[in-house]
C-alpha cells in the first residue's frame, strides 16, 4: 500500500507503585497491620501477633502502632504511576 500513512499506537500502562499504606480491605482497627502484611506479602495476623507481643513485653508495640497510624497514608491516598 503506497502512500498510506503509518500510524503508531502509543500504549501506556498504569501500575500501582509499591507503597506502604494502611489497608482498607484487610483491617481490624486502623489497617496498619493489613497494610504492612500486603506490602511485605505476608499474613497480617503475624504482624498483629508481633505488635501484641511487643505490647506485652515492654509496651513499645503500642507506641509504634500509634506512630504508624499517624504517619502511614491511607490506601485511597496512594496514586497510580505511569510506566
Amino acid at each position: 500500500m503506497e502512500g498510506a500513512e503509518e500510524t503508531k499506537e502509543e500504549r501506556t500502562s498504569y501500575t500501582m507503585k509499591r507503597t506502604l499504606a494502611k489497608s482498607k480491605s484487610n483491617k481490624m482497627i486502623f489497617g496498619v497491620c493489613g497494610g504492612i502484611g500486603e506490602y511485605f506479602g505476608i499474613d497480617p495476623t503475624l504482624i498483629r501477633l508481633a505488635f501484641v507481643l511487643l505490647a506485652f513485653l515492654n509496651g513499645i508495640g503500642i507506641v509504634i502502632y500509634i506512630i504508624l497510624v499517624v504517619i502511614m497514608p491511607s490506601e485511597s491516598g496512594v496514586e497510580m504511576g505511569k510506566e
